[in-house]
């Protein structure tokens, strides 16, 4: 049986990494950035291992030290040049169209909030035709050196009559689960993205290798 009303769960969906497939594009972008910046290319395994939110934080596990300022600015400057170039490749997640129609249709809600720049994210989830299977989409204002906590409070402000308790986050990085906690929500982890299963796994909450296993998780979570 489906689960409707306030016994279902609200969905925030995180964008890079979870329903957008785009790994690849930020391995290769990242690269391309490096090679810019004097840093030696780095494989999806070790990426996976070493990421992590704030970025900053991401490029002192790989120089031994925190960017100075002008120099993360020359550094986010060229990874977001590199990836915006090859982003229109990038297609969705296996299923996740499907996914988000069948929960629409379903008559249950769902959210996007993402760390992409606003401006960046909007135009490509309407390329993709699911902009309308959200009952909010936000993306990032503002600077790029903190995490998704902060934002996912004003993102559930922006929710009318969805409880903290109601929602559970559905992404591929630790940060996903950190701003969950924030904002006393849950959290569901994806394999597909930005993380290892180990460094998820390490985090505390569910770890699921698909999307669709996410959703059912998500809603045993607020059962």
């Amino acid at each position: 049986m489906v689960k409707t009303g306030n016994r279902s769960a609200h969905l925030v969906w995180d964008w890079n990494g979870t329903l957008l497939d785009d790994i690849s594009t930020v391995i290769a972008a990242t690269n391309a950035a490096f090679a810019e910046t004097g840093l030696a290319p780095i494989t999806l395994e070790r990426y996976r291992e070493l990421y992590c939110v704030p970025v900053p934080r991401f490029y002192e596990r790989l120089m031994g030290r925190l960017p100075t300022d002008d120099e993360w600015l020359v550094m986010d400057a060229a990874f977001h040049k590199h990836y915006w170039a090859r982003a229109d490749a990038c297609g969705l997640a296996a299923g996740a169209a499907e996914l988000l129609v069948r929960r629409q249709r379903s008559g249950l809600t769902q959210s996007l909030l993402s760390l992409a720049p606003h401006e960046h994210l909007i135009p490509v989830v309407r390329r993709h035709g699911i902009e309308e299977r959200f009952v909010r989409v936000d993306g990032r204002v503002g600077a790029s050196t903190s995490g998704k906590a902060e934002h996912m409070v004003r993102h559930l402000a922006g929710l009318a009559g969805v409880s903290a308790e109601r929602v559970v986050v559905i992404g591929d990085a630790a940060d996903d689960a950190v701003a969950a906690a924030h904002v006393g929500a849950k959290a569901v982890l994806y394999t597909g993205g930005s993380h290892s299963r180990a460094s998820l796994k390490s985090v505390g909450v569910p770890v699921v290798d698909t999307l669709e296993e996410a959703v059912a998780v998500a809603e045993e979570l607020v059962a």
